[in-house]
């Protein structure tokens, strides 16, 4: 935990009194078919990671040690990660609790929203010494520390803090925007502004961003919501308790609460990305294996925590490996990798060739041969390109799967193509010479 500070209102910083709700996010459709056998936080990342590790990471790191997690949708797997990976101590009060949409005497829906998904767990917050709600998404890949957070709302004298970053234009059309005023107050919210000239108004003076220590030279004039919220717990439970009309922050809650209540920015000068697609969870991919990835694994202050496997270390035999992310257990035989992601557990045979893909591995290792069954990973002589390839995929020799922008989308027993990029399914299994995408 960390020590307690105090702000300049004489308030403590300590995260002692703030209890975290990560959103598990609903059926996750824009990720599919990474999602058809799991829950969207649960997508693995970074070859050994899952989404969910960021946000519950970055809680740990900050101090914040008592979580819930929503979920709903294919939430096996997740629960199963959450519960092998965090577990505090007995002389802790920390805790990581999945609270799964469930029928109850209020309620006997599925959760319809950011917003109604906590008011339908607010019960579990009476029991708790809790100050002040932080209110998470369980697939944004960013390092942030909240006790900053905390910090900027207690100074403010806030009932509702927003993380903000800037954004250009193009990028701002499809997420929430707002107008802040020079105090950090913000004045006017709205929805993914489809509309130019609405969009105009919600440009950011440069003095403004200046004061926030932003360039205000740059072309990321608009404030973005990066779906995080601070909310002082009475307030949050006065906005949404019997509201049922409230569905979503961002829509709802957010907007409505700028007449009513204090409601000011945090800006967030680092990196932040939604994994909200299957392009946009291949683009973010392909960038951490750059030699300079604008989101590092690597901080020793400032870990990213997951399930600990006792897995060995990676066997690598005369191959030929560039810009790439090989994790633990894998073998690779003569193998030649460039600008990919190779998961635990991966066996790459002899002349195999894997550029610009992920390889997410495997659950478990292969047992003997056995007849009529393809070995687990990757066969001899296969080429593999612009495609992520999925837990447990048992692909034969000589295959040849290629994405490229000219495919169009599809859907086979194997496989899916997605905005040109190539997903072999879980568990599938790819015949000895088959042909995938682009020759």
């Amino acid at each position: 935990m960390a020590p307690s500070t105090s702000s300049s209102s004489g308030k403590s910083t300590s995260t002692a009194r703030v209890v975290a709700f990560i959103l598990g996010g609903g059926r996750g459709s824009r990720l599919y078919p990474l999602t058809r056998e799991r829950a969207k936080p649960a997508v693995p990342l970074g070859g050994r990671y899952r989404l969910v590790d960021i946000p519950l990471s970055n809680c740990i790191n900050s101090g914040v040690n008592r979580i819930f997690v929503l979920t709903q949708f294919n939430s096996q797997s997740l629960h199963r990660h959450i519960n092998s990976s965090y577990k505090f101590d007995s002389f802790s009060r920390g805790f990581v609790e999945i609270l799964a949409a469930q029928q109850t005497t209020e309620s006997g829906d599925w959760f319809q929203g950011t917003a109604d998904a906590i008011r339908q767990n607010l019960s579990h917050l009476r029991s708790l010494d809790a100050e002040h709600v932080l209110i998470l998404s369980g697939d944004h890949l960013y390092r942030m520390d909240y006790r900053d957070f905390l910090r900027r709302h207690l100074t403010a004298g806030a009932d509702i803090t927003v993380a903000t970053l800037p954004v250009n234009r193009t990028d701002a059309r499809g997420l929430g925007i707002m107008k802040v005023e020079g105090n950090g107050r913000i004045s006017e919210f709205v929805e993914k502004p489809g509309d130019d000239r609405a969009l105009d108004g919600f440009a950011t003076p440069a003095n403004v961003l200046a004061d926030f220590g932003f360039n205000p030279a740059g072309s990321r004039e608009f404030l973005a919501s990066m779906g995080v919220y601070l909310f002082r717990r009475e307030v949050l439970e006065s906005l949404l308790a019997g509201r049922r009309d409230r569905i979503d922050f961002g829509k709802h809650v957010i907007p409505e609460s700028l007449r009513t209540h204090e409601v000011y920015s945090y800006l967030f000068g680092g990196f932040w990305e939604d994994i909200g697609t299957v392009r946009s969870y291949y683009d973010v991919s392909m960038r951490l294996v750059q030699p300079s990835p604008p989101f590092d694994f690597l901080d020793p202050d400032r870990p990213i925590y997951t399930r600990p496997r006792f897995l060995p270390g990676a066997r690598i035999r005369d191959a030929q490996i560039t810009n790439s992310i090989v994790c633990e257990a894998s073998t690779i035989h003569r193998a030649q990798i460039a600008n990919s992601i190779v998961g635990i557990r991966s066996v790459i045979q002899e002349g195999a060739a894997i550029r610009e893909s992920i390889l997410m591995g495997a659950d478990y290792f292969d047992r003997p041969r056995q007849r009529g069954i393809q070995p687990l990973g990757i066969g001899p002589g296969t080429t593999i390109e612009h495609a992520i390839v999925d837990k447990n995929a048992r692909i034969g020799r000589n295959v040849v799967i290629r994405g490229g922008s000219g495919l169009e989308n599809r859907e086979d027993e194997n496989y899916v193509v997605i905005d040109g990029i190539v997903i072999v399914l879980k568990n599938a299994q790819i015949p000895d010479g088959s042909v995938i995408g682009q020759r």
